[in-house]
């Protein structure tokens, strides 16, 4: 096949080759195989089933009794005359008898006595009439019931014995001993005719069908297929010139000379397509399949996943079965995420530097925070919704607000239900089925209602609740510490350093995450009009992320994560966080405590722990949650945090909140200084012993400029940001101070 693709001068010839060949192997392997296949699937199930329908009865009938006895006589006739009825003629007698010779036993009442039949019941004596015809081949039946065999049949009626097919079915009742038994002789002779005709007449309409499409095929290829394609390739390389070119409308083209002089604009371009078609490629679906691909990955890069919806419901729009015209402003989606807006600290001092060199530098810090976000998010939840300047909207999507409902409405189901199933309970809903029939379909519908009111109400669910939501929400961190590790591991970053506009070649500067998350819902959709829109998300949980990247600077952190996202983590994510503050969001009555996961740079040589993209990608996948206490990054990062400081902070917390601020203020100053100690003794700073440093930093008195901001530096901002808080207020909590305070900081 590919060495004829390679000789073929056009696809046209090739698909007449490939598919050539294509159909004689087809032809030749049908009129081989469907012989074979008829032989095992064409199974004709009439008879067994009409067997079995008659011992059911007879099963259910098995009473001595003049009732039974007389449904037994009925249900017997009318299962006679079905049988009688099938048209399938006899030859000799030309009888549309179906049924030749049947028998059932046990001989019980009293019209199966009444003709010594021994229990044949195919005879015109039983009350029911019967055509003339099938009467003749019935009173052919021997004396004795053993003689009925397909041979018998067989030759008396000059058919193939073949065609002469015997059921017997039998079932034996345990407590009484007694068989219960129908015999059954059907003549097949007009169905196995009926399956070779109509096997050879649709082998030759498919072996016509074949070639006709054959013939056929170079023509339609040119007019549907190849005609269309050069048209739609001859616009994408249009556009591919210029992207502002306005649409040309398609014009029939006239005839001309080979000597005319005549030269218009779409004669030219004509010519240079023509001239350039070899530059192309010999066949067009290739370019236009790369055309397509390359517009379907911008789509994606640019919408990202709020904006898959807006694409998917518009190619599904259509009217009268054409595609009407694109609509962005669709109806959202509610939908279930952790938010995570990640920014570049600083960023006006590097825009001026670097004037139109910033979009370098923000690039290569999107490369690390795309790469981390995707590799550690579960699945290919983890996404880049929003890139805003220095800032980007990462987004978790958990899922649809129904199918979230759903799938947490499925799992309790497998939780609760139960597979111990005792013989008495067996019993009883056996005995209890026929009852739970007739009210199984209304509860069913009941449950339905309650569960489609619960979806439609819009109740809140707790995220907390659904099950594996820790490793999600745990993967989501992990993504966004990932990218703090990987901003001061990858080269490109670092070279940064040596560009004099930003470190005046000394290597001063250094890049600076602010990382805030939050976790709730959100619409999903696109904002705008026809002119521009925007794929995005809108609720409170993205403002509340924004606000805590904003608020990160406050407390001199790097991340600063909402409770919401703190209750969903891992036992073991939980235990690595650090409460500060319980605050009053701008804009919400709510009280939020907010944590941070503590990690530095300064002093951390994170190349150390570089990983190839394809190991990072194991680790990514071998996730478990000792993550938190075995992988290198994490644990280098907040190496500087002792439980010495960590006990001392939490008791200047607590103090805090319990508006004991003179202590609190003692107390966080030590835990400073605990920080300051432990970043100076493990080298995390270098630094010059005979100095003096290590006292002058220490002396609380000391203002010289140097000294404030190394001690600003090393020390730990929240246990900073918390006692300016308390000594604006000169040290005393207000009258009405309940442990929370208004974070001004949007």
């Amino acid at each position: 096949e590919d060495r004829c693709l390679k000789q073929a001068a056009t696809i046209g010839t090739a698909l007449m080759v490939v598919n050539s060949h294509r159909a004689l192997m087809l032809i030749i392997t049908i009129i081989t195989a469907m012989p074979i296949f008829s032989s095992f699937l064409g199974t004709n199930n009439v008879a067994p089933n009409f067997v079995h329908l008659l011992q059911q009865n007879n099963l259910m009938l098995s009473e001595e009794n003049a009732t039974s006895c007389e449904f037994l006589q009925q249900t017997i006739g009318a299962w006679l005359d079905v049988g009688a009825n099938v048209q399938n003629p006899v030859p000799q007698y030309n009888v549309t008898a179906y049924v030749l010779w049947a028998q059932l036993l046990p001989v019980r009442c009293p019209f199966q006595r009444q003709n010594l039949s021994e229990g044949v019941i195919t005879n015109c004596t039983n009350g029911t009439s019967f055509p003339k015809n099938v009467c003749d081949v019935w009173d052919l039946a021997p004396s004795d019931p053993l003689n009925a065999t397909p041979d018998y049949y067989a030759s008396l009626l000059n058919i193939r014995v073949g065609g002469i097919t015997e059921y017997v079915e039998t079932n034996t009742d345990l407590l009484t001993n007694t068989t219960f038994s129908v015999r059954l002789l059907v003549n097949e002779n007009h169905a196995i005719s009926l399956v070779f005709v109509t096997e050879f007449l649709l082998l030759s309409a498919m072996l016509i069908l074949l070639l006709y499409g054959l013939a056929v095929l170079r023509s339609d290829a040119g007019r549907l297929v190849l005609g269309p394609l050069q048209r739609m390739l001859k616009i994408v390389v249009r556009y591919a010139e210029n992207p502002l070119a306005q649409p040309v409308q398609q014009k029939t083209p006239k005839p001309r000379s080979r000597n005319s002089n005549t030269r218009d604009h779409d004669g030219d371009y004509d010519r240079e397509y023509d001239s350039n078609r070899a530059q192309l490629g010999n066949y067009e679906t290739e370019q236009l399949i790369s055309a397509i691909t390359k517009i379907a990955d911008l789509l994606r890069k640019c919408w990202g996943v709020a904006g898959a919806g807006i694409i998917s419901t518009n190619l599904a729009r259509t009217q009268d079965g054409m595609t009407i015209a694109f609509n962005p402003t669709v109806p959202g989606k509610r939908v279930y995420a952790i938010f995570g807006f990640v920014a570049i600290d600083r960023f006006g001092e590097q825009l001026r530097a670097l004037d139109a060199d910033v979009m370098i530098l923000i690039n290569d810090v999107a490369k690390i925070v795309h790469d981390e976000v995707f590799r550690w998010a579960l699945g290919n939840s983890g996404q880049c919704n929003k890139n805003l300047g220095n800032a980007f909207l990462m987004v978790f999507r958990i899922g649809d607000f129904n199918e979230v409902h759903e799938r947490k409405a499925r799992a309790t189901d497998v939780v609760f239900s139960s597979d111990k199933r005792t013989s008495r309970s067996r019993t009883l809903r056996q005995r209890g089925r026929t009852v739970a029939a007739s009210t199984g379909a209304s509860n069913a519908k009941i449950r339905h209602e309650r569960g489609r009111r619960h979806l439609d109400t819009g109740e809140s669910l707790t995220l907390a609740s659904l099950p594996g939501i820790q490793s999600f929400a745990d993967r989501a961190l992990l993504g966004l510490l990932k990218s703090f590790a990987g901003i001061y591991r990858d080269k490109s970053i670092q070279n940064w350093k040596k560009d004099f506009r930003l470190g005046a070649g000394v290597g001063a500067f250094n890049v600076h995450l602010m990382i805030g998350m939050d976790a709730g819902w959100a619409v999903e959709g696109a904002v705008g009009s026809e002119y521009k829109i925007d794929a995005t998300y809108l609720s409170p949980h993205v403002n509340m992320a924004s606000r805590m990247m904003s608020a990160s600077r406050q407390y001199g952190v790097t991340l600063l994560l909402s409770q919401a996202v703190e209750e969903l983590l891992s036992k073991p994510a939980q235990d690595k966080l650090r409460h500060l503050d319980t605050v009053y969001v701008k804009g919400s009555s709510v009280a939020q405590r907010v944590f941070t996961y503590d990690s530095r740079y300064h002093g951390v040589d994170f190349f150390l722990f570089e990983r190839t993209p394809e190991q990072a990608d194991i680790d990514a996948e071998a996730y478990t949650p000792l993550i938190w206490d075995t992988d290198q990054d994490l644990l280098a990062m907040r190496r500087h945090v002792t439980d010495a400081f960590q006990r001392k902070f939490h008791e200047g917390v607590n103090e805090y909140l319990a508006g004991k601020w003179e202590a609190a203020i003692a107390t966080l100053r030590e835990a400073d200084d605990l920080m300051i100690t432990t970043v100076l003794e493990e080298g995390f700073v270098e630094y010059n012993p005979d100095e003096g440093i290590d006292e002058r930093i220490f002396d609380r008195k000391n203002i010289d400029y140097e000294i404030m901001n190394m001690r600003n530096e090393l020390g730990d901002g929240a246990c900073r940001c918390l006692i300016n808080y308390m000594e604006r207020r000169k040290g005393i909590p207000s009258k009405n101070w309940e442990g929370v305070r208004p974070l001004t900081s949007k």
